[in-house]
């Protein structure tokens, strides 16, 4: 258990309106289950995405028009999957890249890079595993133009005025003519939004749910499972999808490790997460306003994702 876990779930259990980061729904159990959420037929994100890397090689990689060799430098690069096809195609082009998947976890960053010099010999591949931007500060320094990959619609994740802040931060460790290749989901028909973060199956519950377990065991809280519930909801308007936590009755629970209790008040709401889905004017609008100029916009078959190919000016 780290001091920031504990200061974080205590800042979000005595707020005003409660919350929890997202960040800590990927203990091993955590992962495991979102596993099971990108399996569901539902789940519509991960497979739009691997179609446009897996089709639309050719096409991204004439777009970035680098005619030198270059980096690419993916952003929570986690198991290489996404990316896999695009590497594939560049290897087997015989273009001359540098890849440096970044990622906190070396035990992934080590699997990564035996999987991939094992399945494309020869592939120039340099893990970095620590804090992106200051392993992005070092690249700026290359010699070689470079593409930034954000993938899996991450962006989603942030408020407004944190997804500009974030994109601000890689346009100020870029170097003029570097290229961002971004992934979005894109605003389609509610329903197929609502069923994939609401599923009938329970998964996205449990998803949830995990997170007050992992509170039970790292701040030996005494969270009942069966008084909480789950519910997510899509605003076609906002393009947010929020998910929260609802309390099933009136409790109290104890955080017994840093000597805390937090009472809830019938249905009361913990937001555990934000998932924003856009429309292609407002992905030009985000760009326009952190100095990327949009080069060309790579959708599925279905219009569901967008990753997005950007060029600093």
């Amino acid at each position: 258990m780290t001091n920031t876990f504990a200061q974080d779930i205590l800042e979000g259990l005595t707020a005003k309106e409660k919350h929890l980061p997202s960040k800590y729904f990927y203990d091993d159990n955590g992962s495991r289950i979102f596993q099971d959420i990108m399996n569901m037929p539902e789940y519509y994100l991960t497979n739009a995405e691997f179609e446009i890397l897996s089709m639309q090689c050719q096409q991204i990689t004439e777009a970035l028009q680098f005619s030198t060799p270059f980096n690419i430098l993916e952003l929570g690069a986690g198991d290489g999957l996404k990316t896999f096809k695009l590497l594939e195609y560049l290897v087997a082009n015989n273009i001359d890249f540098n890849y440096l998947p970044i990622d906190i976890s070396k035990e992934a960053m080590d699997i990564l890079e035996k999987r991939l010099k094992e399945r494309l010999p020869g592939i120039s591949i340099k893990p970095q595993v620590g804090d992106y931007f200051e392993i992005l500060k070092e690249n700026k320094q290359s010699e070689h133009p470079s593409l930034l990959l954000f993938l899996g619609g991450n962006i989603g994740n942030y408020l407004e005025d944190k997804a500009k802040e974030l994109v601000q931060l890689f346009n100020k460790n870029m170097k003029k003519g570097d290229k961002l290749l971004i992934g979005f989901d894109l605003k389609k028909n509610p329903i197929t939004i609502h069923d994939a973060y609401f599923d009938k199956h329970g998964i996205t519950k449990r998803f949830n749910l995990n997170l007050l377990i992992r509170i039970n065991r790292e701040l030996d809280a005494d969270f009942k499972i069966d008084d909480f519930d789950f519910y997510a909801h899509y605003n076609p308007l906002t393009g947010d999808v929020k998910s929260y936590i609802v309390s099933l009755r009136e409790q109290t629970v104890q955080l017994k490790a840093i000597n805390k209790t937090i009472t809830f008040g019938y249905n009361e709401l913990i937001w555990t997460e934000l998932s924003k889905k856009y429309a292609l004017n407002e992905i030009e609008k985000l760009a326009g306003a952190t100095n990327f100029d949009v080069k060309s916009n790579f959708l599925d078959c279905k219009h569901y994702f967008t990753d997005s190919l950007w060029e600093k000016v």
